[in-house]
Formats: C-alpha cells, structure tokens, sequence
C-alpha cells in the first residue's frame, strides 16, 4: 500500500523543531487527564449529577455531541489547511477555544444555577477544540522526519503526553485538590491557594489550569518548529478548495481497499476508547466510591503504565510494522472490558464471591478494586501505542501535501461515530440502570474494529 502515496520531507527538522512538536501532546494532555478521566468528570458524577448512574449518562450524551461535531469539522478544516499551507494558525484558534471553555469548568460550582450545564458545554467544547487542533499537529509529521521514524516520532509524542498527564495530576492531586471528608490532598497537606474543599475548588481548579499548562507548552511548537509554506490562496477559496478536497480524498479512500478499511476500523476502535477513557473514573467512583485521593493514584498509575507502552509501541511499530501493534492492542482492550464487567463491590469474574469493601480497609482495600486498578494499568499500557501507530500508519500512506485532510480524514473516522459507543452507553445505563453496561457496548465495538483491520492488507 506504501506505493499508493509515497511522501518523503524534504529535510530533517532540527532537535528544537522536533522538541517543539512533541510539545503539543504534553500541552494537551491534561485536559485529557485531569478534566475528560480522573479528577473533573468523576467530581461531575459525584458532586454535580443528581447520581452517579445519572452523571455518567449527562458524560455520555457530552461526549456524544462532541464527537458529531469533530466529524464535520476535522476533515473539512484539515483540507482547509492543506489549501492554505501553515498549521499554526489554526492551531492557535483551536487553543483559544480550549483555553476558554477550560477556564469555564471553574464556574460548575456545587450548588449553582446551571453549573451542570456549564460543565457540559466547557467540557464539549473543550474537546472539540483540542482535537481538532490535534489534527493540524499530527499533519506536520511527514515535513518532520522521513517515514522509517513515523513510528518513533509519534509513540514518542504520546509518551510526553502521558508524561505531561502525570506531572499535571501529581501537581493538582498532591497540592490542589483535597479530599472533602479530610481536608487534605493526596500528600497530607492543605490546598494551596485557599482551595476550598468543601466547594470542590480542587476539583474545579483543574479547568483553569489546563488552559494555563497548555499555553506555557505550547509556545515552543510556535517559537522553534517550522510550518508548511503558504500557499497563497485566499481564505474563501480555500474554503471551497476544502470542501472539494474532502469529497475527492474520500472517493479516494474508496478506491483503495485497504486504506478504506483501516479508516472504518479506526472508526470503531477509536469509538470504543474515546467512551473507555470519558468512562473510566466515572466508573471507579461509581462502582467502588473512589474519592479524589483513589482516583488520583490510580491516574498517576495508569499515566505511568501510558508512557511506558507508548515509548515501546513506537519501536514496536518501526520493527514489526503499524497493523500488529493495532490488532494486539485492540484484542488487549476487548479484555479488559470483560474483566471490568465482571466485577462488582463483592464479587469477581462474574460469580466469586469477595469480602465486600469495609471502612477504613486501605486504598484498594478490597480484591475488586485491586483488579480494576490491574485491568486500569493495561487500558493505559495499549491506549498509547493504539492510537500512535494509527497515526504513524497514515502518516506512511499518504501524500505529504495532503496530510491535513488525510489526517482530517483520519479524525472523522474516529468521531463520525464517537458519539455512537457514548451514546450506547448512556443509553444502556439508563436503561439497565447498572454501570456494568459500558463496558458491555464496548466489547462489541472492540470486536469489530479487530475484524476489520484483520482484513487490511500490505500496511
């Protein structure tokens, strides 16, 4: 398939331009990790919903509509971008809405008129903007390195994220935000900045401070990596140019079998983990109880277990190619979900029975929650190098001028239906009024997506 699009960058970038690049994922990440999995939406479902049951469909139904969203907008302005030529631009747009809707989440106080609804709409739009930016950052791989490093250079992006993650939760969980029943954050102290935690200011504060770590860290992308040239077409014909650019890419993709197929594939499994990871500790609140201070660890454990498998996955990647590294972190995830949904307060895999949690028993005291904090650390040891060897495999197929709508592309496949598999799981824990639905949808998305990369051949 590599013969379809052959690209090659015109020169090496500089350490400083690569250094800037890699970057972007550490400046994002804490939206990810602090807002979408382990500190913002678990306070969502405990604090602000009415329940948990409750709180992870409102979290689904969001994500949902995020999701829509990204689907007509990242293809059309990555072709957009490809017409015009610089990146920047647009990713600084895309970072302004992020710093914005992050700086909102502050106001979804407990006990305010409309703080749910302002948490939804921060928390939508902050995910729309930073994936779409994401778009734009991952298009700049093929004038970055030569294809042989496609696999490095992306594994390496997403291990600094997690890295960004992790420093980011121990900042917010060992210094911010305290447990409301003790007063004190994760390492025995009290919050700085009068953080109150009554009010949940620990919780909250993790918006603001998103913003602010994305546009410390992000400048270095601004200040020292190199952009595409300008094209020199207006705005209004690029804009033209986009939407026609759209419509021939994937007419393109349709020709060729496998470069379809691997987009519908990364529809599907990239569905399934966007709903694992918005569900995640909204999960381990609601089963276990989890307080700020179980689902900090268990996020600084996770990220931890993310940098490792994203550094590996990358070389794995270059070695034994991108479709491998996929399917064998697909099947790992389907798993997982299984393990997850065997589990209960008072049981495991489905009918051994456990010593229910009691009071004062430790952190993770009973065996359920030893096991999910187990099957957590491999959801994050396989998401990195999942969706860094996606990215590094289109990066191998497709033009380099065309990399912003390829890649826009890309992210349609994984958001046409991102709001399909949240959608399945509000829906399903409405219904059957038990958490344990989510990780049953999400089998069956995994599934699929294994099925349909298994069939993709010569990548």
């Amino acid at each position: 398939m590599r013969d379809i699009n052959p690209l090659a960058p015109a020169a090496k970038a500089s350490r400083p331009a690569i250094l800037g690049w890699l970057l972007f994922d550490w400046a994002c990440q804490p939206f990810f990790t602090l807002v979408t999995t382990f500190v913002f939406a678990p306070y969502f479902a405990s604090a602000l919903a009415p329940d948990p049951v409750a709180g992870q469909s409102l979290w689904g139904y969001a994500t949902a509509a995020a999701g829509l969203v990204l689907a007509i907008l990242s293809p059309v302005l990555g072709s957009i971008a490809d017409a015009t030529g610089p990146k920047k631009p647009w990713i600084a747009a895309c970072g302004l809405v992020l710093v914005i809707a992050s700086f909102a989440l502050w106001y979804a106080a407990p006990g305010q008129p409309h703080a749910i609804a302002i948490a939804l709409i921060g928390f939508a739009f902050g995910t729309v903007a930073v994936e779409v930016a994401a778009v734009f950052n991952n298009a700049m791989i093929p004038h970055l390195v030569p294809p042989e490093r496609y696999g490095r250079l992306s594994g390496t992006g997403w291990a600094m994220g997690y890295c960004g993650g992790l420093v980011s939760l121990v900042i917010v969980l060992g210094f911010l935000a305290a447990d409301p029943a003790s007063m004190k954050t994760v390492f025995g102290l009290d919050p700085l900045l009068g953080l109150d935690p009554a009010a949940r200011e620990g919780d909250r504060i993790t918006g603001p401070f998103s913003a602010l770590w994305f546009l410390v860290f992000v400048l270095p992308l601004f200040l020292f990596t190199p952009d595409v040239p300008r094209s020199g077409m207006s705005l209004g014909q690029a804009a033209r140019e986009g939407v026609l650019q759209v419509k021939n890419t994937i007419a393109d993709a349709r020709r060729h079998a496998s470069v379809g197929r691997f987009l519908l594939a990364n529809m599907v499994y990239q569905d399934a983990l966007v709903a694992l990871f918005a569900f995640g500790g909204i999960y381990g609140a609601g089963v276990f109880g989890w307080q700020a201070i179980e689902l900090g660890i268990f996020g600084i454990l996770l990220t931890i277990t993310g940098t490792i498998g994203a550094l590996i996955g990358g070389r794995l990647d270059d070695r034994i190619g991108a479709k491998p590294v996929i399917l064998g972190a697909i099947l790992i995830l389907a798993l997982v979900c299984l393990g997850v949904l065997s589990l209960g307060r008072e049981h495991i895999f489905f009918v051994v029975p456990t010593a229910p949690p009691v009071p004062d028993d430790g952190l993770y005291g009973s065996t359920p929650e030893k096991v999910f904090v187990l099957l957590g650390l491999v959801i994050g040891a396989v998401a990195g190098p999942l969706q860094a060897s996606s990215r590094s495999l289109l990066a191998r197929l497709v033009p380099a001028e065309a990399a912003g709508r390829y890649f826009g592309l890309l992210a349609l496949s994984g958001k046409v239906t991102s709001f399909l598999a949240p959608l399945a799981v509000a829906v399903a824990t409405a219904i059957f009024q038990t958490q344990g639905a989510g990780p049953a949808v999400l089998i069956l998305f995994l599934c699929v997506g294994f099925w349909l990369l298994s069939g993709v051949k010569r990548v």
